[in-house]
């Protein structure tokens, strides 16, 4: 296939092109800047997504078979509210919209905040344990909102063009051998701690990959919405108890058990035959290197 990746210098975005062009696919990655080395079997281009002709045109001259839209400004404080939310908009319709037109299937990356309790002014509980996709959508902040918006655009190009498009609802993303979590853990005291919106759950970058790759393996019909998350939470302890201890409290629907992540990859596993792989004990321990063409 050919495959356009945007955001292809973030995070996510640099492990989907590495993972896809490692394949044998024709990558196209697309970013704000090109990164520091080439990449065989990936073309990289500088392109402002906001700027529909730029966007339009890059989608039309690379006829992608499909499109991975990582792009974005990944969530608050990092710009102002104004910025964040109208640069995630404009760009997911320009990259959607172009990508109808050249009858492409398209994966993109949502979020786990869209639920509205990780960036939430005052922290809540959801109605229920394990969140699942047809949970109730509360955002409160500029960031989640505009992946509400985004899964909105998400439906109507599938609806106008006839295109699949996957929303994928990641977890925080972690990265092999960082220590981010473990210090967390180490430090976290469920007497002190501050609630956590996400409930201390997590996803592996190597199985965000894995699921971009399961969702255009065997793409769904219209627009459909996943969870990605690892199967546990990231503090080792049980996770209703914990939740329990840190709100004051538990909804009264809550069926967690021992270390269970707070977020249901269920219909993942149904729909695409995806489950997340990688665990938080593996991977602070293991030595793995990222995309070389960011070194």
């Amino acid at each position: 296939m050919t495959v356009l990746v945007t955001g292809a210098t973030g995070g996510a975005g640099s492990w989907i092109v590495d993972a896809f062009a490692r394949d044998g696919h024709d990558v196209v990655g697309i970013d704000l800047e090109r990164p520091p080395r080439k990449r065989e079997g990936v073309t990289f281009l500088e392109a402002d997504l906001t700027d529909q002709g730029q966007t339009w045109e890059l989608i039309q001259t690379y006829d992608p078979d499909a499109v991975v839209h990582f792009a974005a400004i990944p969530r608050v404080e990092i710009t102002s509210g104004t910025e964040t939310f109208l640069t995630n908009v404009e760009s997911t319709y320009h990259v959607f919209e172009a990508a109808g037109q050249a009858g492409a299937d398209v994966v993109w990356a949502s979020s786990e905040s869209i639920y509205g309790s990780v960036f939430a002014n005052e922290p809540w509980l959801p109605e229920y344990f394990p969140v699942d996709e047809a949970h109730p959508l509360r955002p409160e902040d500029p960031y989640a909102t505009s992946k509400l918006v985004g899964e909105e655009l998400a439906g109507m190009a599938a609806r106008k063009h006839g295109i699949s498009v996957t929303s994928i609802r990641p977890s925080w993303i972690t990265y092999p051998g960082s220590q981010l979590m473990a210090r967390v853990r180490e430090t976290f005291d469920p007497e002190t701690a501050d609630p956590n919106g996400n409930f201390w759950s997590y996803v592996d970058v190597r199985d965000v990959v894995s699921i971009v790759q399961a969702a255009l393996e065997s793409p769904p019909e219209g627009h459909e919405r996943y969870l990605a998350a690892a199967e546990d939470n990231f503090l080792g302890r049980p996770t209703a108890e914990v939740i329990e201890a840190v709100f004051d409290g538990l909804p009264e629907d809550c069926s967690l058990e021992g270390t269970q992540s707070a977020f249901s990859t269920a219909k993942a596993q149904r729909e695409l035959g995806w489950q997340a792989q990688h665990t938080w004990e593996e991977s602070e321990l293991e030595s793995v290197d990222g995309p070389l063409f960011l070194d």
